[in-house]
């Protein structure tokens, strides 16, 4: 386990800023070099990220990727407005200026915020679906052809990231099937020294797009999605922090549209994000379910009723409140799925998504609630045909990312809505009297106590790629933590996607085995029933069986 860094929660100093001038420089002038597989364009699940500082995050990527998106969309025949959103890191901005220039000069109809300011991620999926006629767009505002996007974000990751993701027509993040294409393209245009890249200056691509009022229309477009005058009828004291990202005109103009009593705690933008406290590693990093990163507003629980934090794109949400401070994302993703679905009036067929790395309090509640438990792949990819078809409720994903059907059960967003949760919040707050910590301890009486845990395990890139691809058998243990295992899966039992590693099941724990995009780890996730001691026996065995099944 990595060890928590001596100053985790403390303020970050100026020798943890990243040197912003060095950092857009290096996205200018570095070249990188394909034959390096850190700079080569690799889509994750939420899109290609990296660093200019590296050599992973430069022009020469967003102009390939770009190039690779105007290809993809028309041989999809994908013909209506591209729309393109970006976020507060340093990155992002001179990223959407390159993409700019390539959308363009491929003739893409392209529309940018009218307001010139930045866009969270679940702000752009809801305007690709309103534009594509899921929504309350007029006849007359819906375009000819489909609209698709593109969100500049590296998500929560720290300020010298950057990060480029496309959303198809859906709405929702790419499937790896567009990725895949995508990222094979760029990788061919970088070696091919940006031969067929297809580009104009920035001034003339800027004044060849159109405009779209992001804000405005996911705004005014809450009230079909929550309880936003019960929050207001009960005066529930809210308070939001968007950590210095795309959100940080949105709550204002909540507060202001709805008469809510609602404090944008600090909405100070700063690509250095030096007001930030550190994560458990010493980084700076915009992860609102992290109680390091979160430190600042959990000093300030007892201000408000409910407190909340979003990331830099405001796809995840941190629920804080006075009686537990900041929530773990398993207890409040349960609540979430218990409240909604005695609260709406949503049919009974549909399923309730989670990842299958998620709490299996969430498989308790779903259950006690007589409904079907979609068990899924790490990704929210595997929620939008259901959020889209309204055969899922409620999508969601134990790193604090959901999003959920609008009251008539139609879709709202197909991408992680962190605005959306944290409101859900105070929802709950004003419906039901109570906090969503005093509804958890009603399910863990209900169904129980669960300790759950994370951790990292070292594994080169040759045994993350074995572990990607393990089969069942490889497993030979018999029992874990005391108890017989019940099931070896590497595809996941709602859609029998691949895992893309591994998870074993006990009668009252699990544990699940996945490869980092990222670093030469391996994550293991561990929850059980039984308790803290129990989940560290549970976690270290684990390592023991992943390792064996690697080694044979």
């Amino acid at each position: 386990m990595t060890p928590m860094h001596p100053r985790a929660g403390q303020p970050a100093r100026p020798e943890d800023l990243v040197d912003v001038d060095a950092l857009l420089s290096a996205y200018a002038d570095r070249q990188p070099d394909p034959s390096d597989p850190g700079q080569r364009v690799v889509f994750g699940t939420s899109g290609h990220r990296g660093s200019s500082l590296d050599g992973a995050f430069n022009e020469q990527h967003i102009l390939a990727i770009t190039q690779a998106i105007c290809e993809y969309r028309a041989q999809q025949g994908t013909t209506g407005p591209l729309l393109i959103a970006r976020d507060t890191h340093a990155l992002s901005l001179p990223a959407w200026r390159s993409a700019l220039e390539v959308l363009v000069a491929n003739g893409v109809d392209v529309l940018v915020d009218s307001r010139d300011g930045y866009t969270p991620t679940p702000a752009l999926s809801h305007a690709v679906l309103r534009l594509n006629g899921r929504g309350t767009a007029t006849a007359g505002e819906i375009p000819d052809g489909d609209a698709d996007g593109i969100v500049v974000t590296p998500s929560h990751n720290p300020p010298r990231d950057g990060g480029f993701k496309y959303n198809p027509p859906h709405g929702g993040p790419a499937g790896s099937d567009a990725t895949g294409w995508i990222a094979d393209r760029a990788n061919a245009l970088l070696e091919a020294g940006l031969d067929g890249v297809q580009r104009v200056p920035f001034e003339e691509a800027r004044a060849r797009v159109g405009e779209y009022d992001f804000l405005r229309h996911y705004v005014d477009d809450l009230a079909t999605v929550l309880d936003l005058d019960a929050i207001r009828d009960a005066g529930v004291r809210i308070g939001a922090h968007p950590l210095g990202g795309a959100a940080v005109a949105y709550w204002a103009e909540i507060a202001s549209t709805y008469g809510l009593d609602l404090t944008v705690v600090d909405d100070t933008v700063d690509p250095q994000w030096a007001f930030m406290t550190l994560d458990g590693d010493g980084k700076i990093r915009m992860d609102c379910s992290s109680p390091n990163a979160m430190a600042s507003m959990i000093e300030q629980k007892d201000r408000f009723d409910i407190a909340t934090g979003n990331d830099a794109d405001s796809d995840r949400h941190g629920i804080v409140t006075p009686d537990a401070g900041l929530m773990n994302p398993n207890h409040y993703l349960a609540v979430a799925i218990s409240y909604l679905l005695e609260h709406r009036d949503w049919t009974d067929e549909p399923a309730v998504g989670k990842t299958l790395v998620s709490s299996s309090l969430i498989d308790r509640v779903v259950d006690g609630a007589g409904r079907t438990l979609l068990e899924v792949p790490v990704g929210f990819k595997f929620f939008v045909d259901g959020l889209l078809d309204g055969s899922v409720v409620f999508g969601g994903e134990e790193s604090a990312g959901a999003s959920f059907l609008r009251k008539d059960g139609t879709v709202w967003t197909t991408d992680k809505d962190g605005i959306l949760l944290a409101l859900l919040a105070s929802e709950i707050r004003a419906v039901t009297g109570r906090s969503p910590s005093e509804l958890h301890g009603d399910l863990v009486e209900r169904y129980g106590a669960s300790a759950y845990k994370r951790v990292d395990a070292p594994a080169g890139r040759e045994e993350k790629a074995r572990l990607g691809k393990l089969s069942p058998e490889a497993v030979t243990a018999s029992e874990v933590g005391g108890e017989a295992i019940t099931a070896k899966l590497t595809e996941a039992p709602g859609n029998h996607a691949a895992i893309g590693g591994l998870k074993v099941t006990t009668e009252s724990a699990w544990f699940a085995a996945r490869p980092s995009g990222t670093e030469d780890v391996y994550k293991i996730y561990a929850e059980s029933f039984r308790g803290e001691e129990h989940l560290d026996q549970v976690l270290e065995e684990a390592r023991g069986v992943v390792d064996a099944a690697l080694k044979g």
